[in-house]
């Protein structure tokens, strides 16, 4: 009870804070989006950026660490697009965008400040070398199936470049991009622009929560019910269970651990609902269970938080 107290709450009330506002009209939707965009495209790159230029690569790049997180991730979007097309009769573009949601967990917006209310602060590294990975995997992943559905089967080089165009115009990837170029040439950055990169990194978590939020007011839970939950029980349950059995029998430290385990545990992001509309496909499934999922991490983390040691 006391980790839901000390540890979960604070971040859901900065979200319920930012729901409230925007749903009562204090806080309009133009105001929520110009936040997201202040957010996604400056803040948490900034955020991305300073972490990965600062962190001991040969430390905390462990491939017991990524192999557990991202081998669940990757069963995770099995689970999703084979469930969605033969327990849920979905047409196959349909079943992608499905298993996107279960691929695709909130590691930034969600995964940073609970962790860090959990463990502290110096306990993100591990956090972060998930996340330097986590949009090139996903949206490689996600884009790569759905073009080859779309193609029939046929892939080309015309593929691949939809594929590099739609990473790479990704802020967060360029944030991380920047990142690794500073830490592996080691470039000390000037004092001033250190200092001006922190004020940016001190605003992110905050602005990000509350402005999720805002975002949440959109969506409705309507319709698709079954499918919606097992969304759920995939990204909520599967994902951090393969990744706590892979964690254990590769004897990951606890540290790494935890953070592998809590960062599969978030709900599905609000990227999941972007990549369905980019594609017309399961847009209702993606909004409806980014809102149930995260409604209901608030339970499933707490039972994570009690099983880790």
């Amino acid at each position: 009870m006391q980790a839901l107290i000390d540890v979960i709450l604070p971040v859901f009330l900065v979200i319920g804070f930012g729901y409230v506002a925007a749903w009562r009209g204090w806080f309009t939707q133009g105001s929520v989006d110009g936040l997201m965009q202040f957010v996604q495209n400056f803040a948490i790159p900034c955020l991305l950026f300073t972490a990965i230029a600062r962190l001991d690569l040969d430390r905390h790049f462990d491939w017991r660490l990524l192999s557990s997180f991202y081998a669940g991730a990757l069963a995770g979007f099995l689970l999703g697009l084979f469930g969605a097309r033969v327990l849920f009769g979905r047409d196959w573009e349909d079943a992608v965008a499905i298993g996107f949601c279960c691929l695709f967990s909130n590691s930034v917006l969600l995964g940073l400040p609970i962790t860090e209310r959990a463990y502290g602060a110096d306990a993100l590294d591990a956090n972060y070398a998930i996340i330097a990975l986590h949009s090139p995997f996903c949206y490689g992943l996600g884009i790569s199936a759905m073009e080859i559905t779309r193609a029939r089967g046929r892939a080309g080089p015309a593929m691949l470049g939809r594929v590099l165009k739609a990473m790479f115009s990704n802020a967060l990837i360029l944030g991380v991009a920047a990142g690794f170029a500073v830490n592996l040439s080691g470039l000390t950055l000037p004092s001033a622009l250190d200092q001006g990169l922190d004020l940016m990194v001190r605003a992110a978590l905050p602005a990000a929560l509350f402005g999720l939020g805002g975002v949440m007011v959109r969506y409705r839970p309507e319709g698709d019910l079954r499918i919606v939950l097992y969304v759920c029980l995939v990204a909520l349950v599967a994902h951090p269970l393969i990744t706590r059995g892979l964690g254990a029998a590769l004897a990951l430290p606890t540290e790494a651990l935890r953070s592998a385990v809590l960062t599969a545990a978030m709900a599905p992001g609000v990227n999941t609902y972007i990549f369905a509309n980019m594609y017309g496909r399961a847009r209702r499934v993606a909004a409806t269970s980014v809102l149930a999922a995260t409604a209901l991490s608030i339970l499933s983390v707490w039972m994570w938080l009690g099983h880790l040691p």
